[in-house]
């Protein structure tokens, strides 16, 4: 007769390998970039100080944002800090349960929960509890006068400027969204 503990054990070392949990590698590896490239931002970009050019149509600038994307509710005087910390929070538990209720050919759905999750973290969490604000850096603008545009703009728009958090959470919403199309409950 096999020994129960060895089997126990066995079952509990195995929880992150039989469900979609085992993913949350992703999520860790998008938090290692996001914070590193942030540290890096801080120390060698001045706020409000001068663009940096990398490519054409995309600069390193270093920006703060107290509020959510595009800073809406950035001028609320802080309470939103701690409301973007809960909010993440509760977040972040739904996404770690529904991680671990995916089944084991729901790869796609998978890693875009870990890239929201790790975008998630990385973003409202360390940030708005370290920081108190969000640390954004790349700055992205279009060029009007290619699309004849540049009659209603003064020739170049900026995006909201962002940081590699907002990308994985970006591409994991992507993935998301692709995704239903192509899984259903019935498979």
């Amino acid at each position: 007769m096999p020994n129960k503990k060895a089997a126990d054990l066995t079952e509990e070392s195995s929880i992150l390998s039989n469900t979609s949990l085992k993913w949350l590698w992703v999520s860790f590896v998008v938090i290692f970039i996001d914070q590193i490239t942030k540290w890096t931002a801080e120390s060698s970009l001045e706020l409000g100080g001068a663009s940096y050019p990398v490519i054409p149509h995309l600069n390193f600038t270093l920006a703060y944002n107290y509020g959510a994307a595009f800073s809406f509710l950035g001028d609320q005087g802080g309470w939103q800090r701690w409301f973007f910390v809960g909010l993440t929070i509760v977040v972040s538990i739904v996404i770690l349960v529904w991680l671990k209720k995916l089944k084991e050919d729901q790869k796609w759905t998978a890693i875009g929960l870990s890239l929201v999750l790790g975008g998630a973290v990385g973003n409202n969490l360390i940030d708005r509890v370290l920081h108190g604000r969000v640390i954004d850096f790349i700055d992205v603008y279009a060029d009007w006068e290619v699309f004849f545009l540049s009659k209603w703009t003064d020739g170049f728009s900026h995006f909201a400027t962002f940081n590699v958090a907002d990308i994985a959470i970006n591409i994991g919403a992507v993935i998301l969204v692709i995704g239903s199309f192509f899984y259903s409950e019935e498979e």
